[in-house]
């Protein structure tokens, strides 16, 4: 894949069971070898405390900056397939899990599919990604809103425990 080509996109990444660190730190690895995927870079790890159901451990969050020549469907697809090779098992909303990917941006595209909305449609309102995506993208515009990250980190009203524990 050519340096400049394809879209830049955002990925968060979670986890709160078996070694989260290890288990985020295994999907950005993935991630990377993701054919027609190009890896950028990483925000730090952070502990944050579970959202909706709260009585779970902490979860270990990241965001992952990546160039994709693959369509936000096929990346969506590849990010699934990760998640099940590292062994996630879809069960309560809001639960533990091993892994979680999610497309949170790709490129400043906004798509409203049935089983594919881009922005992530939850993504303004949670300091666990917003932590770690302002640190790296803080200057990018949400295309649903035309806010800056920044901004929106400003607006919102997630007071919930976000707390570096690796620098990225």
């Amino acid at each position: 894949m050519e340096e400049t080509s394809g879209v830049i996109c955002y990925i968060g990444i979670g986890s709160n069971r078996e070694g989260p660190v290890g288990q985020c730190l295994e999907a950005v690895r993935r991630i990377g070898d993701v054919s027609g995927v190009k890896y950028l870079r990483c925000s730090s790890l952070y502990r944050t405390e579970p959202v909706g159901l709260k009585d779970q451990d902490d979860y270990v969050n990241a965001v992952v900056e990546v160039r994709s020549v693959l369509s936000a469907r096929e990346l969506l697809n590849a990010l699934s397939k990760i998640e099940a090779g590292m062994g996630r098992i879809r069960t309560a909303r809001w639960g533990p899990r091993i892994i979680d990917l999610d497309l949170l941006l790709y490129g400043q595209e906004v798509i409203q599919e049935s089983d594919l909305v881009i922005p992530h449609p939850e993504l303004h309102r949670r300091r666990f990604v917003l932590v770690p995506l302002n640190e790296l993208a803080s200057y990018v515009i949400h295309p649903g809103f035309g806010v800056s990250i920044r901004g929106l980190m400003k607006r919102l009203q997630d007071e919930s425990r976000v707390e570096r524990i690796v620098q990225g």
